[in-house]
């Protein structure tokens, strides 16, 4: 068998759990949510048999969880892929749009990480000098 043979071998549900981080339960529930691109074989006993394309197309499923995606713009996602083409700008919409709430998201983040930065700072330099009482102290 070669290494592309190996490559296109169906891969069971813990394989897929195993290389996407999701959970057998969430790969089923991907399922029937319509959040994949196309059906899921079986194999003459029901066991699901994922392709090569279903797991990448996972990760980037996974991703866009991670970043907050709604799960009802995941599955308009998933909607226009598995229409096919023509609908391109529509995706490009989603995910720039997406994008924008990451980049607020990541810019809030931000200026929360300055604020606990700056708080960190008053600390250190109040305990260097043995003056940290009296911070925050609610009784004086």
């Amino acid at each position: 068998m070669t290494t592309t043979e190996a490559a296109e071998q169906p891969l069971g549900i813990g394989e897929v759990a195993e290389r996407t981080g999701l959970s057998v339960h969430a790969l089923r529930f991907y399922e029937r949510e319509g959040l994949l691109v196309g059906p899921v074989q079986r194999t003459s006993g029901g066991r699901r048999r994922y392709t090569s394309f279903d797991v990448d197309w996972l990760l980037i499923c996974v991703k866009l969880r991670e970043s907050g995606m709604p799960l009802a713009d995941l599955k308009h996602f998933a909607e226009l892929v598995r229409h096919g083409p023509g609908n391109e700008a529509e995706r490009l919409r989603l995910l720039d749009a997406h994008r924008q709430r990451v980049d607020a998201q990541i810019q809030a983040l931000e200026e929360c990480r300055s604020v606990i930065t700056w708080k960190v700072g008053v600390y250190a330099e109040h305990l260097a000098r043995g003056e940290a009482g009296g911070l925050w102290d609610p009784t004086t």
